[in-house]
């Protein structure tokens, strides 16, 4: 199995898990009493543990993978995959359902850092990008599917009969993990983590890889944690109900889920495109520039506007520079990695990812409890340009190319 392969494969069966998340990103915040919660802050919570349970767990897969193959653990993930997205729909009650999240994030611990992993030992300098945006792409029709089908069929048939499919698609690709998952560098990989976390010498953190371990927490903040987890509340604001599609009135889930799945629909053919622009330039800075000025505009546009149509208009720009946020972001963890310590360097992305995308929906409907939503925007919007503030000073003291630093 060739390199490309390889990265297509773990994309696919990537895509298939987060089929139950992502669908539980757009009907949880709507329908949170209808899955047995009490309170708003508990959606928030729901959204926001399997992230900080990755936490602990992300340096751990290393050390499991040591001993097991990593098909062993791929196996384990896609089955608690399974078992969480069908809990949703059977489950009721905060305790159950948190419980469920938390072994989906154990799922997805082993999933993602075997996904990035792949990508490291699978590509060159010349191809990182491309491969990093394939990978992003192609995982991501799980997000597009996930969300489609929770914004639309959940109102026409129900949560359980949704999730009960989402579920089923886990189960039935168990017995083909041992042929998609070949025994190739990515067990190699997992050996070097579990060996090289015994050492916690940090030394590989230059002020770059710093900066680029700044920029995968704010990344999965914004992207993954604060717009994901609000997008059906922001919707449900600003639109009554009154689009109608073949006779049959949009609902705010349908219509979010809807405006979620166009960003993971053009993800496989832009994503690469976006991963080949930073594989041609040395100045790194400025592209992760572009998404991080356009993400701070729209999001600030999010807060302000209450019109239901220039508000799709600001949502739908922002979805297209979050798809260059999130491939440069990556794009650059990669790069780094393959300069330093890759497996360290790696893991310490997914983590800084992972907390930042915990902290969004926390903070999320922690805000909507004192305050409205558009706190929530104006709040991120000045975090970015925090972030963008010190790229740009960074940029302005180096005297090489970044991509050297």
């Amino acid at each position: 199995m060739n390199s490309r392969s390889r990265v297509v494969a773990i994309a696919l069966i990537t895509a298939v898990t987060v089929l139950g998340d992502s669908m539980l990103f757009i009907v949880l915040p709507l329908y949170w009493e209808d899955f047995g919660l009490t309170e708003v802050w508990q959606v928030g919570v729901l959204l926001a543990i399997n992230r900080f349970v990755r936490l602990p767990i992300t340096p751990l897969v290393g050390l499991f993978y040591k001993k097991y193959d990593v098909r062993v653990g791929i196996l384990l993930a896609v089955f608690l995959a399974g078992l969480s997205t069908l809990s949703y729909g059977l489950a009721s009650g905060f305790v159950v359902l948190l419980i469920m999240r938390m072994c989906w994030g154990i799922a997805w611990s082993f999933i993602r850092l075997g996904g990035m992993l792949t990508v490291v030992s699978s590509s060159e300098d010349y191809n990182r990008g491309k491969l990093m945006g394939l990978y992003n792409g192609l995982w991501g029709l799980g997000g597009l599917t996930g969300m489609l089908a929770g914004g639309f069929f959940i109102d026409i048939f129900s949560i359980t009969a949704v999730t009960t499919i989402f579920a089923m698609g886990s189960f039935l690709l168990l017995p083909f993990i041992y042929l998609l998952i070949p025994k190739t560098e990515e067990k190699k990989a997992a050996q070097e983590a579990a060996n090289k976390f015994k050492n916690l010498d940090l030394s590989f953190l230059t002020p770059y890889t710093r900066l680029v371990i700044a920029t995968s927490a704010t990344m999965g903040f914004i992207v993954l944690g604060i717009f994901a987890s609000s997008l059906s509340t922001l919707i449900g604001q600003s639109y009554d109900a009154q689009w109608t599609l073949f006779g049959t009135i949009i609902s705010v889930t349908a219509l979010a889920g809807a405006i979620q799945a166009f960003r993971w629909s053009w993800e496989p053919f832009i994503a690469p495109l976006f991963g080949r622009m930073v594989d041609r330039t040395d100045s790194k800075h400025v592209l992760i520039l572009i998404p991080l000025s356009v993400s701070i505009i729209t999001f600030w546009l999010l807060g302000y506007v209450d019109v239901i149509v220039p508000l799709l208009i600001v949502i739908f720009v922002f979805q297209l520079a979050s798809t260059m946020f999130v491939t440069v972001t990556d794009t650059l963890a990669a790069g780094a990695a393959a300069k330093t310590d890759s497996v360290k360097m790696m893991t310490l992305h997914t983590i800084m990812v992972d907390l930042g995308a915990a902290f969004g929906p926390l903070l999320s409907f922690l805000i909507l409890f004192w305050f409205d939503l558009n706190m929530v925007f104006y709040v991120s919007s000045m975090i970015m340009s925090v972030l963008a503030v010190a790229w740009l000073i960074y940029g302005i003291k180096q005297k090489k190319p970044m991509s050297r630093a």
